[in-house]
């Protein structure tokens, strides 16, 4: 599956959801660019207003009015001084009146000088002894060695400062106001967005979860022959996990970022074009080291999710098994065989660290840095003609600052980005994986339970068959035994009639129907099995018997249970019928968890009953309690047993002897007894009364 596929199925599981992201997405462009409009209002603030007593200021011999007849002068020293940007409001002929003069500062103390000085730069200043109390001072303008121009003026007091920064105030406690309010605008949309994108995230997942369960479920059996358990847990569980991520981080990060880049590049290019174009040439080797990091971690995620399957895999296995790994003595073979899956995930991701730590941050700094220099260089160059204002200078280095503050967390959310592109391709690849193939056609009525099987062959794989040219025909309500050594095709031959394989050759039918014709899941809701390892659940006893299937009430549980003669030791129980059952029913004796499969099939109450070596795992007390169960169990259906203990098949209507996949002998028991042959070998040699080993 290429990766275009993978993105493009990505987004199609967010569709049902895209009312919810589009929404977060738009709250995230709200947040950035109220914060991306924050440096804009520093930038007024300080140029405008805070740094406006700098500007050129005219003074006049008397009180100046506006042309409306309003005052607009500062009263200071027996003067009145006007800004250059308030004499639009004055009479043109007033203006002509005025002289230019100048403040300067030195920390923060200001000083008013007698007239502007000439030139550009920073003065010289010193203090003039005075009687006065006044406090005077000379500032020296001086280029090159050289006395470019001297002039005197006197040291503001407190008051003096405020009254020039009088009409300055409200701007800029707006400004501030304004500059909060973007802030905690950001802040608001931020959370909701994120809490919004959160919680969308986890509704994809579990949507995803829900059908990939739910696609398992429907798989064939030769499916979960070939995978390992491990691997499938850990599709389910680590690998939309790490979807899941995809969508909460990856996506915002994408997106603020990226939105973030672009508001930078332009706002960089409004305040100065020659150095916003230095930021500009560092994004094509960002994007060089982005395809760079790709081309070689799709690599190594690929192993790392292959890897984390096969530690699951170890780890299920010897769990499941620890009884025969210490029975045996194997915890050693064991953790040496863990060590080695763990150290080859080890060594996987140590190399994805190395490609992170090259490639990602560590390289976005280096050009940061090198960006950073360039600039500074710039400023301090010759060439550099027109001054920059201190308010677009704080702005600019705001804003570089951000710049590559966002490329670093794109470049670190790169790895997530790839690990849920493998782990998509994982999940997809067992979406894709046919499922049993479901004929058309509505609900499967009861059947009566006439099975044929027509002259079926199977192999498992190509011409190794297992099953050669197998007939015979099961009536309604017959019991069917099928017995022969181990690998004559007992149990396969039940596995056809489950539909868990396809017949290789050849048809089965039941009730006149072929098997390929019917929805087999179907047909298995009137079909009851028990194995000779029964598997319980987490849960009640009640449940297990149960088992999903709310039709089946208390009572028809308690009645199927007495039947089975399971009502006994369920009832000694501390909590009778609603005792927990652990993990696998361990906690039960192998023939008490085999009384409770019986319960739950003929609570069930199928058409067709398959029993696979179901009394194995009996003691022959219970095995006598179970033979009179059976009669029951087997009343008014299809019965079909696999056994090896042929004194528990004594009473089926027709047996078949299986030998190499082919039936060779059928009959009664007692008309198998009479031809003397392989059958009755088997059971003279099971009753003592032969020595030698019987070859099928």
């Amino acid at each position: 599956m290429n990766g275009q596929h993978v993105w493009k199925r990505l987004v199609e599981y967010a569709l049902p959801f895209r009312k919810q992201i589009a929404g977060a997405l738009l709250l995230l462009l709200l947040g950035t660019a109220a914060e991306l409009a924050g440096p804009f209002l520093a930038k007024v603030m300080i140029d405008n207003h805070i740094l406006a007593i700098q500007k050129t200021w005219y003074r006049f011999e008397q009180e100046p009015r506006s042309i409306e007849g309003e005052s607009i002068a500062v009263p200071l020293a027996d003067r009145y001084f006007v800004r250059e940007d308030w004499l639009s409001s004055l009479p043109p002929e007033v203006g002509k009146t005025a002289e230019k003069t100048e403040i300067v500062t030195a920390g923060t103390t200001y000083y008013l000088l007698d007239r502007e000085l000439a030139g550009d730069g920073e003065p010289r200043l010193e203090s003039i002894p005075t009687g006065d109390g006044r406090e005077r001072i000379e500032a020296t303008l001086v280029r090159d060695g050289q006395v470019m121009d001297q002039v005197e003026g006197i040291r503001l007091t407190a008051d003096e400062v405020k009254a020039l920064y009088s009409r300055e105030i409200s701007p800029i406690l707006w400004l501030a106001g304004g500059y909060a309010v973007l802030i905690l605008f950001s802040a608001v949309c931020n959370y909701v967005q994120i809490l919004t994108l959160q919680t969308t995230a986890q509704r994809i997942i579990q949507r995803m979860r829900m059908i990939l369960f739910s696609h398992l479920q429907k798989l064939p059996v030769s499916f979960f022959d070939k995978t390992p358990v491990g691997q499938i847990v850990s599709r389910v569980s680590n690998d939309t996990e790490a979807i899941r991520e995809l969508y909460v981080s990856v996506l915002a990060t994408f997106v603020q970022n990226g939105v973030y880049l672009v508001g930078i590049l332009i706002a960089l290019f409004i305040l100065q074009p020659e150095l916003a174009l230095f930021c500009f040439l560092s994004v094509p080797l960002i994007v060089g080291l982005v395809i760079l990091y790709r081309h070689f971690s799709s690599r190594y995620y690929t192993v790392i999710r292959s890897r984390l399957s096969d530690m699951n895999t170890t780890i299920n296995e010897m769990i499941q098994n620890m009884t025969i790994v210490q029975a045996l003595r194997r915890e050693k073979g064991v953790q040496e065989e863990f060590a080695e899956v763990n150290e080859e995930y080890f060594r996987t991701r140590l190399k994805e660290n190395n490609l992170e730590s090259l490639l990602l941050r560590p390289a976005v700094d280096l050009i940061w840095k090198i960006a950073l220099t360039v600039i500074v260089w710039y400023f301090g160059s010759s060439s550099f003609h027109s001054a920059i204002s201190f308010g677009a200078l704080f702005a600019f280095v705001d804003y570089m600052g951000r710049f590559f503050e966002p490329i670093s967390m794109i470049m670190n959310r790169l790895s997530q980005l790839q690990q849920a592109a493998i782990s998509s391709q994982r999940v997809f690849d067992i979406l894709d994986t046919p499922a049993e193939e479901k004929p058309e056609g509505g609900e499967v009525e009861r059947p009566r339970g006439e099975v044929i099987f027509d002259r079926v062959s199977f192999a498992y794989q190509e011409d190794q068959y297992v099953l050669k040219d197998v007939s015979f025909t099961a009536q309604p309500g017959q019991t069917v035994a099928l017995v022969g050594h181990t690998g004559s095709g007992k149990s396969s031959l039940m596995n056809l009639l489950l539909g868990f394989y396809p017949v290789t050759k050849g048809r089965i039918l039941i009730d006149g129907r072929e098997l390929r014709e019917l929805d087999v899941r179907k047909l298995r809701r009137h079909m009851g099995l028990v194995l000779q390892d029964p598997f319980l659940f987490t849960g009640s006893v009640e449940f297990n018997i149960r088992l999903y299937e709310e039709t089946i009430s208390p009572g028809d549980v308690r009645r199927a249970a007495e039947a089975v003669k399971a009502d006994e030791f369920i009832q000694l129980l501390p909590q009778g019928y609603e005792e927990p059952v652990v993990e696998r029913g361990m906690t039960l004796s192998a023939g008490q968890r085999q009384l409770l499969s019986f319960s739950r099939a003929l609570a069930a109450d199928p058409a067709i009953l398959i029993l696979d070596e179901a009394t194995a795992s009996i003691d022959s007390e219970t095995e006598a309690l179970i033979q009179e169960a059976l009669q029951v169990l087997s009343q008014g259906r299809t019965t079909f047993i696999i056994a090896h203990r042929l004194s528990t098949i004594q009473h089926a209507d027709l047996i078949l002897v299986l030998s190499r996949g082919e039936v060779v002998e059928r009959g009664t028991h007692e008309e198998l007894m009479a031809q003397n042959g392989l059958y009755q070998k088997m059971y003279q040699l099971q009753q003592g009364q032969l020595s030698v080993k019987v070859e099928g």
